[in-house]
């Protein structure tokens, strides 16, 4: 799930949990609506995890020079 996906639950979720007062007999539309702002959450949390992970920059290691077998001046490549 992107983080679209996960903004988009918690927008669901907070209509539902706040703004709608609709009543369906054995469904609670708050407790749905605080559900999904829960796993929004988790998946905004989640993907910044993850994507701080993929930006972590690793410093690049300098060649070795190693000494040219075939030169006996001891030349480096």
């Amino acid at each position: 799930m992107g983080l679209g996906g996960c903004l988009l639950l918690i927008a669901g979720g907070a209509i539902l949990a706040f703004a709608a007062d609709w009543q369906i007999s054995g469904f609670n539309l708050d407790v749905a609506g605080l559900i999904m702002m829960a796993v929004g959450l988790i998946g905004v949390a989640a993907y910044t995890s993850i994507a701080r992970r993929r930006r972590a920059v690793v410093p690049p290691v300098a060649p070795v020079a190693e000494p040219d077998p075939l030169r006996d001046d001891g030349r480096m490549l």
